[in-house]
């Protein structure tokens, strides 16, 4: 599998760069802005990560300028900077998820690998909530007959919630089933990307599918 990674300290680079390919990565990488977002713009990438502060065009604006472009690789943002308010806006221009610096080398490969997983639950079938219908073999969906441009997390949280039928799942059973991670109770991944995920499925439409329950967890269902 193909890595780009856009990271302007050259230690860094070297450091992740070594690792990746010992864990069987093909690793590219960018050292500016401009030329991390013409690589992932024109060339086909299996996983993105991006430092948050680069020259000439931060992460933030990468991660924006793929997603309005149709773009939805997966993308790992590194950040120096422990702050929730930044990590949430990362997530919420489309990030699928995020390291603060300093880290270990063992937890990123674990993020690594659970964005690039293919989630063995995602048997070949077809799910449908009202007028939402959910291919798993071709990794799409369509409301009312509009396809929804979805990022993989965002269609694996959507096909988890609509094999629930309509009963709550907890955060921790997310974070658990579509990142493959342990839960840690101060993380803001899945708020951010079920808000995401609502502004697709749900924005456009009278009738809305994604509900909170506050406290619990998220449900999909009609009523």
């Amino acid at each position: 599998m193909r890595i780009l990674l856009i990271e302007d300290e050259k230690k860094t680079v070297a450091f992740l760069t070594k690792g990746l390919q010992e864990g069987g990565f093909t690793v590219d990488t960018a050292a500016d802005g401009p030329a991390g977002l013409e690589m992932a713009r024109h060339e086909r990438f299996d996983l993105l990560i991006v430092d948050v502060m680069l020259p000439g065009k931060d992460g933030w604006t990468i991660v924006q300028e793929l997603r309005r472009a149709g773009i939805q690789t997966p993308i790992l943002f590194l950040t120096a900077r422990d702050n929730v308010r930044d990590r949430v806006k990362g997530l919420e221009l489309g990030a699928d998820d995020y390291l603060v610096k300093p880290f270990a080398f063992s937890e990123l490969m674990a993020r690594v690998r659970s964005l690039l997983r293919r989630s063995p639950e995602l048997k070949s079938e077809e799910l449908r909530i009202a007028d939402l219908e959910i291919d798993t073999k071709r990794n799409k969906a369509v409301r009312s007959g509009v396809a929804l441009n979805l990022t993989p997390k965002e269609f694996l949280l959507l096909a988890h919630l609509a094999r629930s039928k309509g009963e709550v799942v907890s955060r921790r059973q997310i974070v658990e089933h579509v990142w493959d991670l342990e839960f840690e109770p101060d993380t803001n991944v899945v708020d951010v990307v079920v808000r995401r995920l609502r502004a697709k499925v749900d924005d456009p439409f009278e009738t809305k599918l994604v509900h909170t329950v506050r406290g619990v967890g998220y449900a999909l269902n009609s009523d």
